[in-house]
């Protein structure tokens, strides 16, 4: 092990390794060449003391030096990005870059006419949206700003609450065409139904509520929630669904309006970004289009 302090390249390099199993594949990720990883490999190893990756069937696995290493690395990869960010912006106007942590479904069907109002009004302003259902660590600047269904807890967040987005069940024309319409929660038992493939937060709150809907089984599972809505949208089966978003296809039906799961919407950022031009009016753009979003539900529950 060496005292020296390793290049920042070199936990470039073992994140990509890590990711893609392969020498060649980082190579192509970072646009460099493979004997160039290699050797940023050797000097890490070399600084670590200890071996990071062994040769498998598989690809490169990594140690568990590797695997102890990886949440430091990430760190850093997280903090260069939120410096390149902050230093992409001017001080005095609208520019540079904002990114923007949502949920699969929020970030692909709802954010993009908000943000495409956002960036035609300031040109300068680049996004980057992470659309995952994975929650990114605000105050680690994985993101600057998040969409989240449910209430931040970590302090030092500036946070405001949109309201709650309804769920309920629907399917396609199609379907019911084809095997009806449910007409109690017993009967789903007898429908195709579509869902995850591994049980979620709103799972167990459903489940909670509406404990007769226990050992219900799928006919199609995914662990992507665009490809539910998808199935769905295609006439697979019965499918929970955002109420705003059903009022867009009038080829979905709302079935059993007795079930309705609340969906707790939230936009936070890190409080010390609300000086920053690029992240407030981001952080407002959001807020408004939202709420906005909401608003239908809304409207659509009194009509």
């Amino acid at each position: 092990m060496t005292t020296s302090e390793p290049s920042w390249d070199f936990y470039r390099t073992f994140l990509a390794v890590l990711r893609h199993g392969s020498l060649s594949a980082a190579a192509r990720d970072l646009g460099l060449t493979q004997p160039t990883i290699g050797r940023h490999i050797d000097a890490l190893e070399e600084t670590v003391g200890a071996e990071l990756f062994t040769r498998s069937q598989q690809g490169l696995l990594p140690t568990d030096a590797a695997l102890a290493l990886r949440p430091y690395a990430e760190t850093l990869a997280s903090t260069t990005a939120a410096l390149l960010r902050v230093a992409s912006g001017a001080h005095d106007r609208v520019s540079g870059t904002v990114r923007i942590s949502a949920s699969e479904v929020i970030g692909v069907e709802v954010l993009p006419p908000i943000l495409a109002g956002l960036q035609a009004a300031h040109p300068d302003l680049v996004i980057e949206l992470s659309a995952s259902d994975a929650v990114e660590d605000l105050l680690l600047r994985e993101a600057d700003i998040a969409v989240r269904m449910v209430a931040p807890t970590q302090d030092a967040l500036l946070a405001r609450r949109i309201g709650t987005i309804s769920l309920g069940l629907f399917a396609h024309r199609n379907y019911l065409e084809l095997y009806g319409e449910p007409k109690s929660i017993g009967e789903l038992r007898h429908h195709k139904l579509i869902g995850f493939d591994r049980q979620t937060a709103y799972i167990r709150t459903m489940l909670k509520r509406y404990p007769m809907l226990d050992g219900i089984s799928f006919a199609f599972k995914s662990d992507n929630s665009i490809a539910l809505h998808n199935a769905l949208r295609a006439g697979i089966g019965i499918s929970f669904y955002q109420m705003p978003l059903a009022k867009r296809d009038e080829d979905l039906v709302r079935l059993l309006p007795e079930i309705e799961l609340p969906l707790d919407t939230w936009v936070a950022m890190h409080e010390n970004l609300k000086t920053s031009p690029r992240c407030r009016v981001t952080f407002d753009a959001l807020v408004s289009g939202l709420l906005d979003y909401i608003k239908t539900d809304t409207e659509q529950k009194r009509s």
